[in-house]
């Protein structure tokens, strides 16, 4: 029986290969559309959400999973390893870590010899998914709770996520952006770029460019100011955009010494919020 199983929820954009390697728990967040309800990444691919975005009618909203099915998870772990660590998305975002709490308490009856921990990574997409990837890796190599909580806090404090939207008119309208109303009547021919920050937790806007062209380069620097001449670890993110985050994945491999460089879509309960168009870098320096 393992130590450690980790768990995490559908937002954190990790490669699926990762995800099979470390033997991650995906609990999949909810995609809401014409009254009936879709698992993110299972029962809507990333086309079909985009295809649906496009449109800019009868939107489809998102949600979590209740307490009880997060718990059916635990009870799933629960059989091959000793004690579980769930790292969710960030609290200031989503109610997903108070429900991952709700469910760890209906599991103390239930799962008595089996210890929980719930983490609010304040993260998203890949920045959430390097948090996760650095407990699985300690899991696997034998560590305790303790320290598989470690691994991820520590991680916490180096990720970065920075995302050039085709347009805010989505985030905007699900008020998943903090400090915008200033922007929200001048982004006709902009290319706005936001962040997230786990020292925030909650994504921000950094700068409006207007053209693709120069938000791709000023995110490109922003990663460079950070990084420096340090090895890189790197997942690059593409709201139905292959081709374009192609593109970055190889300007990014060509410009910088990337230790891991994956390019995966941003999952579909993501795109519900930021919308199609959208080119994201997540990333921490060694």
């Amino acid at each position: 029986m393992d130590r450690v199983a980790v768990a995490t929820d559908s937002t954190c954009c990790l490669p699926q290969e990762l995800v099979s390697k470390y033997d991650i728990a995906l609990i999949p967040l909810l995609i809401i559309y014409e009254d009936r309800s879709y698992r993110d990444g299972i029962d809507m691919s990333p086309t079909e959400v985009y295809r649906i975005m496009r449109k800019k009618e009868a939107l489809p909203t998102t949600s979590i999973p209740s307490p009880g099915e997060i718990l059916e998870t635990y009870r799933q772990l629960s059989e091959k390893a000793e004690s579980i660590l769930c790292i969710t998305v960030t609290g200031l975002q989503s109610k997903m870590f108070d429900t991952a709490l709700l469910a760890k308490d209906m599991a103390k009856a239930e799962l008595p010899n089996t210890t929980i921990e719930v983490i609010d990574s304040r993260a998203v997409a890949g920045a959430l998914g390097f948090i996760v990837l650095a407990a699985a890796k300690a899991a696997q190599e034998g560590a305790s709770l303790t320290q598989t909580a470690e691994a991820a806090q520590d991680m916490k404090l180096r990720v970065n996520s920075i995302f050039m939207l085709d347009t805010l008119y989505y985030l905007a309208r699900t008020g998943r952006i903090a400090k915008a109303s200033a922007w929200a009547g001048a982004l006709l021919d902009m290319k706005p770029i936001v962040e997230h920050s786990t020292a925030i937790g909650e994504t921000t806007p950094v700068a409006r460019p207007r053209t693709k062209s120069k938000a791709l380069r000023r995110m490109l620097e922003i990663m460079a100011e950070r990084v420096g001449d340090s090895p890189v670890h790197v997942i690059v993110h593409h709201g139905d955009e292959l081709e374009e985050g192609e593109k970055l994945k190889a300007q990014i491999a060509s410009q910088f010494n990337c230790i891991e460089l994956y390019l995966t879509d941003f999952t579909p309960v993501m795109g519900v919020h930021a919308g199609p168009g959208l080119l994201a870098i997540s990333f921490y320096a060694e």
